[in-house]
This record gives C-alpha cells, structure tokens and sequence, in this order.
C-alpha cells in the first residue's frame, strides 16, 4: 500500500478503523480502455464545465493535480493536495457512510479506485475514479467548501444509523459491485436490483444518518451554488455526468433555494435528479449543517437519543453531563415519568472514556461483558453526587473501603463496598467502583456480586448520544472484505486484442510515431469490433491533428455507421466530434 501514494502526515493519523477501508490503487491494473474513457470524459468536461461549473472548479483541476489526459495516480495526487492541507486515499467503491463521513473530518479525501465502464460512460450509480477524483477533488481548493467539507464529516460521522440504514448500504454496495462488473450476470443483477427496490419501498422512520446524507447528496453531490436565474454546479454527482451536467440545467430541472427542509428530500442514485438545490455561497451551507446538528442526538441527547443507539444494534456512545462517555452496543434503558433516562444498559465490549480518551484501565478488556449502571440524583440529597467534595462526600457517609447504600429518585438502589472513584479535570466524580455490589429496581435485580465489580457512571442525565466509539482506539476496526473479483477470472481473447488496439492509438498520440498503422488499425476494428465506438472516435481526431484526409474520411465513415447502428450512443459520438 505504502507505493501507491506519497505518505502524508494526515493519512498517519488516521484511526485503524478508518485505515482498513483503504487499498492499493494499482495502477497497472487500468486499461487503455479505461484511459480512453477517462480522456473522453474529462475533455467533454472541462470543455463544457468551463461554462457551467463554480469558479474554482478549473483552477482546482490544476491545484489537485488532476490531468484531462491521464487517469491521476495517488501519489500525484497526494503530492499537491498536500499543499492545501489535504490528502487523497483509494478505497473499495461504496464504504459506510459514517466511515465516508469520518475521512472528511480527517481532510482526506476517499477516491474508489474504479472506473466506470464504457457502456456506462455517462453515469454510474457506482463510485469511481471519475466522480471522486474529477468531481470531490476539484472543488476542494477553494477554502470556505473545503471547510464545509471538514466540518460536515466531522459531524455526519457522529450521525446514528438504524438497522435499515446497514441493510440498504450492504445492498447498494453489492449491486454497484456488480454492475461495473465484467463477469456478473444479468439475473445476478436483476436480483440485486429488486432487493435494493424492497428496501427502498420499506417503511420506515428516517434515521440521522438518513436525513444528513439527503443533505449530503443535495449539497456535496448534487449541489448549485448562486442565483436561481444564474447557478452553478459544484456538487461532485454533476461535475462527473458528462449527461446530467448539462441535462439539469434545463428549466424541466425544478430549482429549489436550499435550507434544512433538503433533510426529508429523498433521491434515487439510479435516475436523473428531478430538482436541486441553490445555495447563495458555501459558507451559507455551514449555517444549514449547524441548523441541523443542532437537532441531532449529538446536542441534545436525553432518552431519545439513547433510543436510536439502541435501535442502531451498532456501536455508540452516550455522554452523560460530567463528562464520562460510554461506548458500545445499547440495548435498555429505563426512564422516569419526566421521560428522563434513570438506568441504562450495553452489551458485550464496551469502554469508558472523558474528552474523547480512553479512561486508563477501563477499555474493552475490564467491561468485555457489558456495562450497566443509573443516573440521575439521589432521594433526599440536594447536592448531585459529581459536586460534591470529600467533606460532602464524608457528611453523606459515602467513605472508601466502606459499605453504603444510596437511593435514586428514580428508586434504584446501590448496596455494595466502596472502593475508590475516578475524578474529570473539574474535580467531578466520574466514576465510582464498587465491589460485592448488588443494585436493585424494585423486585428486579440489575446487578448482582456474581457480576464481579459494578461501576457506577456518574451524572444527573444523557447529554450527547452519537454514532461510534468516543476514543476511535478502543475497540477492534470491524473487518471491511474488499470486493474483489472472482479467483481464475480471464479476459476474453476479444477483450485482450481491443485493449491492445487502444493502446496502440494511445502510443501514436504520446510519441508521434507508427502513424502510418492508425489505418490498418481502424479496418481491425470495423471488423472485428463494429459496435466500439471510441477507438474511431479517438483515430478520426488524430487524423484532424495529423491532417491525414484518406484516415480522417474512413474515420467518419466508421462513425456515421456507427449512429446508425447505435442511436443510442449518436450523441456521445456528436459531442466528441464537437469537441474535435
């Protein structure tokens, strides 16, 4: 991995858990189909884009060092991204949203390796080279959105997800897997296209995560920025669909001014989007997040956000109001009449954690089994346990190495031998241990001394609720299974041939020599390929270049059969003819 991009001070610094969804970018593995595809699209767009896309679209093609030419490699990337205090890493198409989100925060840029296939040329529902390097990269150079980039990672990151969330993200992964695919079939495809429909049509709440990737879509993706009458695009869906660049300029296209209401707007990857959103500027879309973080679990906490932890079924963490933060899976909770949250419950690893650290001595290993433990204020004592010192602490009998009992308001009851407590920078009881403990709710016992120790994690409520670990450190990254193709897997003696043909003409363009094969060539490919379009398309413009008038009209002959044969594809051949 390490000789696929220049090491970066940014790319160290990431988290294990981050670190897994990265690989090789492999360079070598790219066709000369491939740089053909990336060629014809990135002339189209820069061509067009220059007209259409946010002013610092063009000046960051050259800053990110991306070339029209060329597919970028990492290293080049990472090189110049460098300087704008960025980086650049290939992952394995579709990631997890959080983990998308959390390389954001990082300022660093997640780039799927892939390229789209030719028949997909226009757009792909997949994430690829094109879309992440031409379309997420660019744009980066300019301060105020690279900003909103940072900040909304670091705050989509937090995002709580359901357990429908997880299901469609493994769905839409696997069938974007498998339509740019050289070996999937068609009812592998078809199968996979009808469980991601299921779930689409599936009822259900939207989650956080749901909700701030609208907003991500309608923003990073498939953004405008200015006025109604005069937008430009700067979202990375539109600056890489040589299609939908310039479709969603047409008036069909409703525009919207953007604010927090984008939230409960859906969208479908798989078709043309039918409005998109104007903002006046980038800094207005950093007020739009902060309306919407301000909703989130992460700033309100309280039982409904413990709730959505709960029905995530995946690793989250609650802080509670001195500071000590517990992550890991949520399963109960109890609450009161007021609806606050007295008793709550995790299951399996779990950590304890202040300011976003790990508490020394109480990761995964000492609570492999869970972590257990009421909040709230104790009957009858005015002050909160967190406030109060060793001279309250003694007035209420609370002492060290001895036994006490103590009730909540909410009527749990803590019997056991105190033996120490662990204190946050302000002097506040975090944390106290207790040995041959047994806490009681009624006629339920929630912990027994059989359980070994039991912690009891102080505060009088839930203050902060959020998807993932506090400290990134304190577990185990979850094994991410990169999607590789099948073992034994050959190219076509086809596929081979036309790869050699393309590499061919990419050779005569580079060096200026052999010119004289580009004939012979383009009668290999009527032939033997009729139905490929872009290696005549490429020939009949090194003819132009080349002044070659014989190559030139065999060229456009090929080319005009070519639309006949293949209306579907008459306007791209148009539009790189135009382009010539």
């Amino acid at each position: 991995m390490a000789d696929t991009y220049q090491s970066n001070p940014l790319i160290e610094a990431l988290p294990p858990h981050l670190k897994q969804f990265i690989k090789p970018q492999n360079y070598e593995s790219y066709t000369p189909i491939n740089q053909a595809v990336w060629r014809y699209v990135m002339r189209k767009n820069v061509d067009y884009l220059s007209k259409v896309a946010h002013s610092s679209y063009l000046d960051g093609l050259k800053k990110t060092g991306i070339s029209i030419d060329e597919i970028p490699s990492m290293y080049g990337m990472n090189r110049i991204l460098k300087d704008i205090g960025w980086a650049a890493v290939a992952v394995d198409g579709f990631i997890p949203p959080n983990a998308f989100m959390e390389f954001q925060a990082y300022k660093v840029l997640v780039i799927a390796s892939e390229i789209r296939q030719l028949e997909n040329i226009e757009y792909t529902p997949a994430p690829d080279i094109i879309h992440e390097g031409a379309g997420h990269a660019p744009i980066i150079a300019s301060p105020d959105y690279a900003e909103y980039l940072r900040r909304f990672g670091a705050i989509g990151s937090k995002a709580i997800a359901s357990a429908h969330d997880m299901e469609m993200y493994h769905a839409v992964r696997d069938l974007s897997i498998l339509k740019e695919s050289d070996y999937a079939s068609a009812e592998a495809i078809k199968e996979a296209e009808n469980k991601v429909e299921q779930l689409q049509k599936k009822k259900v709440e939207p989650s956080e995560i749901a909700k701030i990737r609208n907003l991500h879509w309608w923003t990073v993706e498939y953004g405008l920025v200015g006025s109604l009458d005069n937008p430009k695009i700067y979202g990375a869906g539109l600056l890489s669909s040589i299609g939908e660049s310039k479709s969603c300029m047409q008036p069909e296209v409703k525009k919207i001014p953007y604010s927090i209401e984008a939230a409960k707007q859906d969208f479908d990857i798989t078709k043309p989007q039918p409005q998109l959103y104007i903002t006046p500027d980038f800094a207005y879309l950093a007020e739009v997040l902060e309306e919407f973080a301000d909703g989130m679990a992460l700033r309100k906490g309280g039982h409904r956000g413990l709730k959505r932890l709960i029905d995530s079924k995946s690793i989250g963490t609650i802080e509670l109001s001195t500071g000590i933060q517990v992550s890991g899976t949520f399963t109960r909770m109890i609450k009161n009449e007021e609806n606050e949250v007295v008793y709550f419950e995790t299951q399996g690893p779990t950590a304890l954690a202040n300011r976003d650290k790990e508490l020394i001595g109480h990761g995964i290993n000492t609570h492999h089994n869970g972590f257990r433990s009421p909040i709230g204020k104790l009957k009858g004592i005015n002050l909160s346990i967190e406030n109060m010192g060793p001279r309250d602490l003694k007035a209420y009998n609370f002492y060290d190495n001895k036994r006490i009992e103590f009730t909540f308001e909410s009527g749990i009851v803590v019997e056991g031998l105190n033996v120490t407590g662990i204190r946050n920078l302000k002097g506040e009881l975090i944390l106290i241990q207790f040995t041959d403990c047994t806490v009681t709710y009624g006629d339920e016992i929630l912990f027994a001394p059989k359980d070994g120790d039991f912690y009891l994690a102080v505060g009088k409520k839930v203050v902060s609720a959020f998807a993932g670990a506090a400290d990134p450190y304190s577990f185990e990254a979850t094994i991410h299974e990169l999607s590789t193709s099948p073992k034994g897997f050959k190219k076509s003696k086809a596929q081979i041939e036309l790869e050699q043909l393309y590499q061919k003409v990419r050779n005569i363009r580079e060096t200026g020599e052999e010119q004289v094969q580009l004939l012979l060539i383009l009668e290999n490919l009527r032939q033997d390929y009729p139905l490929d379009w872009l290696l005549p398309l490429e020939i009949y413009e090194l003819a132009k270049q080349l002044k070659n008038n014989i190559l030139k009209n065999h060229a456009l002959d090929a080319l005009n059969e070519l639309k006949v044969k293949r209306p579907q594809i008459k306007h791209l051949i148009e539009d790189g003819m135009g382009l010539i």
